[in-house]
């Protein structure tokens, strides 16, 4: 393993003012930390260019690498179902990550590939990325799925388990990153809730189901507002 420092980053990687298009085949050349050197590719947000909605998870997980598509998973059929449920198509939203690269831990070739979570060098790394995609997007509406989405949007202050399901205002915290400020409309809120694979986790899966959908409805009375 190199040594880690705080000057890695994506942003060299990162092509200005491009369109999403774009934007997926520069990141699949991305060197902007140590992470491209695990999995099999780049795990780029998917969805129409002109989204209202975005929605952030943390990182590509074991599916999501082998496709290289987000949120296709088992997790991601839990947001498929939650947001059926609400009324919003997913073909209308765009999925992205914090990271791009799915960060694992492996005892051997041929074992399970065990996730673990992106740290702070690796998530403002790859924040370049995200703040691209919001500039092409300019969302109304921005969902930060669990704790490392949610730090990486709005600064490491920010507690999902506090502040879940409540609309704030973009950027949606003091210590938020300033390069989120006009990366999104200028009228755009943003919404937490958990990650769906928390769902899965839950030793009450029903009761956490509710609390994601309960969030994301939320999300989804914004833009009829």
């Amino acid at each position: 393993m190199p040594d880690r420092t705080t000057t890695e980053t994506a942003a060299p990687y990162v092509p200005p003012g491009a369109r999403l298009a774009e934007l997926r085949d520069a990141a699949q050349h991305c060197r902007g930390c140590h992470l491209y050197r695990l999995g099999m590719q780049t795990g780029f947000g998917a969805g129409p260019e002109r989204a209202d909605v975005v929605m952030v998870g943390e990182q590509p997980g074991d599916v999501e690498d082998q496709r290289g598509a987000p949120f296709v998973g088992p997790a991601g059929k839990v947001l498929d179902r939650a947001l059926a449920e609400i009324g919003l198509d997913r073909s209308q939203v765009y999925v992205t990550n914090a990271v791009k690269h799915f960060k694992f831990a492996q005892s051997g070739p041929g074992k399970r590939r065990i996730h673990q979570t992106p740290d702070r060098i690796e998530i403002v790394a790859c924040r370049p990325w995200l703040v691209s995609e919001f500039a092409a997007l300019k969302p109304r509406v921005v969902v930060a799925l669990g704790a490392t989405a949610a730090k990486a949007l709005f600064g490491s202050s920010f507690r999902v388990t506090r502040q879940r399901g409540t609309v704030l205002p973009w950027p949606a915290s003091a210590d938020a990153p300033e390069d989120f400020a006009a990366s999104a409309d200028g009228d755009a809120v943003a919404i937490a809730t958990i990650h769906p694979s928390a769902v899965l986790r839950s030793d009450d899966r029903d009761a956490a189901y509710a609390g994601l959908v309960a969030d994301l409805r939320v999300a989804a009375n914004e833009l009829t507002t």
